[in-house]
């Protein structure tokens, strides 16, 4: 990261890294930083938890039953310390005892970390209730079932003084005292850390209410065997709503957090099944779901499957289907939210070599209220064999392809288009150098969007074998799943065309995975060994840092395969 420890200063209008800056950390007008010891892989935790299931009879078929869970989780989150940049607007006056640059008339901090403050820790309780109570009974040989369903869950986050969280007012106060020392990688007393961090509340809560009704049967008989029949109907409300504390509100704390989120939708929906016995060995599977959403409208998704067994052995089997997934009230109603990404600033390059080299800067991200739901089609061909109870191979060719995938506009696109010049709201820069024509950059803004198409394909296999071996059964069992193709389409940095790149074996998008098992069982004894394997991809997928994803164009370094042992 460009906020370092030491720092960065703008020293007369000229960016200049911290003397004190180690060699080893110098990158341009840049005093770099690893944060990456700071990150927790697994945060400590402790869940509590409570269920009760009851039912009751009242004779006839009819039953009334309900559920209660509770569940009261604790846990901490951890970044760290906290990166501030020149839009804090920090400053140091010339007169501070510890400033190295004698015959300074003005020193602004532009890059800086409060290391010395400690990492930004947050406590964590989250507290979980979920109700439901349904009537289900018998009608003939028709099954039905109502129930109402009540679930809430409620997340406070707290952070004292002693958890790193510095407020900006406090630390210019500090350092306008000379209390304070920004330079050199200076620790300061503890007594002035007290006097630069704060305490800090979030609130976040979610709702959902619910009402469900299914009635299942069968139609008829064919010749074959009975039509079965499944509907059902449900309609249900949700809420979010994440309340930051006031601080961050005011813009007094620095470093990646959401400003607030707010929310709410109605949904009804209604659907039906019915499953077909052709002939002997032949059966067809039909269903149609129809869903409404108060916030994007509605959408209307068919299934097909069939399974055909010529012989007990063997079986074939093949589904078409479409799908949906409603855009998620958090990227609907999100209110202005930090990230960091890494890119070079060519832009601001061209105008102050201070700017060259490739560092972390701010993503100011919020919700599109105006985001469509995502499609998608699917089909899967397969086919199983089980010769006897001890052997079974399937393999299985399936096939994804959505659209309107919601995600990120794309940033090179963003940069590419907003960023080469001082008055963009979307790219947002501080007031440029003497000499400069354009700042330093300082942040910018992006939303979600139902932009680009993405298809996905592979073959799944399966296969079980069983033997008797020592007095017991010995079985080894084999989850194997091959990516051919993940094809993703999306704009190009100039906003101007679609174009498609390749996922396969890139970044998070390994090939293989497999899970393989040995298990042995003899009476109430057992030993089980199971082997999981994630496959390796490449790193990188910006391998310039400009901005633009290229992946389909470079190699970068692999991540390797990734192997679990489970006994």
């Amino acid at each position: 990261s460009s906020r370092g420890f030491p720092g960065s200063f703008i020293v007369d209008g000229v960016a200049t890294r911290d003397p004190g800056c180690p060699p080893d950390r110098q990158a341009g007008a840049n005093c770099v930083f690893d944060y990456g010891p700071y990150n927790l892989l697994i945060p400590e935790a402790e869940r509590t938890g409570f269920m009760l299931q009851a039912r009751n009879g009242f004779g006839n078929g009819l039953e009334v039953f309900g559920e209660l869970a509770l569940q009261h989780n604790r846990s901490i989150a951890q970044g760290a310390p906290t990166p501030i940049d020149d839009g804090a607007g920090l400053s140091v006056p010339v007169t501070h005892p510890n400033n190295p640059f004698p015959g300074a008339s003005e020193i602004l901090i532009r890059r800086f970390r409060t290391v010395d403050a400690g990492p930004r820790i947050w406590d964590i309780e989250t507290d979980n209730v979920r109700g439901v109570l349904g009537l289900r009974g018998k009608i003939a040989d028709w099954k039905w079932e109502v129930s109402a369903q009540r679930a809430r869950s409620e997340s406070d986050q707290t952070g004292n003084r002693h958890q790193g969280w510095v407020r900006t007012d406090f630390l210019q106060q500090q350092i306008n005292l000379g209390n304070y020392n920004p330079f050199g990688g200076t620790v300061n007393p503890q007594s002035v850390i007290d006097a630069i961090t704060t305490s800090l509340v979030r609130q976040g809560q979610s709702d959902l209410t619910s009402y469900n009704a299914e009635i299942s049967g069968d139609l008829f008989e064919l010749p074959a065997g009975k039509v079965g029949l499944a509907a059902g109907a449900e309609y249900r409300e949700e809420k979010i709503q994440d309340v930051p504390d006031d601080q961050f509100q005011r813009g007094l704390i620095f470093g990646t957090e959401a400003v607030s989120a707010k929310a709410s939708r109605d949904v009804y929906a209604g659907y039906v099944e019915a499953s077909v016995p052709v002939v002997k060995g032949l059966d067809l599977d039909l269903a149609l779901r129809y869903d409404h959403y108060s916030d994007f409208g509605s959408t209307t998704n068919p299934k097909v499957a069939v399974r055909w067994a010529p012989i007990d052995t063997l079986a074939f089997r093949a589904s078409w289907g479409t799908g949906f997934r409603a855009p998620s009230l958090a990227q609907i109603g999100l209110g202005p939210s930090q990230e960091s990404q890494f890119f070079t600033d060519t832009y601001g390059c061209a105008d102050n070599p201070a700017y060259c080299a490739a560092t972390d800067y701010t993503i100011v991200f919020s919700g599109n209220p105006n985001l469509k739901a995502e499609e998608s089609e699917t089909y899967n061909i397969g086919v199983a064999w089980q010769p006897n109870s001890n052997v079974r191979v399937s393999v299985d060719y399936w096939d994804i392809q959505q659209d309107k995938k919601i995600d990120e506009v794309p940033f090179g696109y963003l940069y590419q288009n907003n960023c080469n010049v001082q008055s963009s709201t979307v790219c947002v820069r501080g007031n440029p150098l003497p000499g400069d024509t354009l700042g330093p950059l300082q942040s910018v803004n992006s939303t979600f969007f139902n932009i680009g198409k993405q298809s996905v394909n592979g073959v799944d296999v399966s296969g079980y074998y069983a033997l008797d071996v020592m007095g017991g059964t010995l079985a080894f069992s084999l989850d194997y799943s091959r990516l051919l193709e993940f094809q993703r389409e999306e704009l190009n940095s100039d906003g101007t065309k679609m174009v498609k790149r390749d996922l396969t074996g890139e970044y998070e998008y390994p090939e293989d995975r497999f899970v393989a098992g040995i298990d042995w069982r003899m009476d109430t004894w057992g030993a089980t060994a199971n082997i999981n394997y994630v496959g390796s991809f490449e790193d990188q997928p910006d391998f310039d840092f400009d901005g633009v994803l290229d992946y389909d164009q470079y190699h970068t370094r692999k991540v390797g395969s990734f192997t679990t042992v489970n006994l």
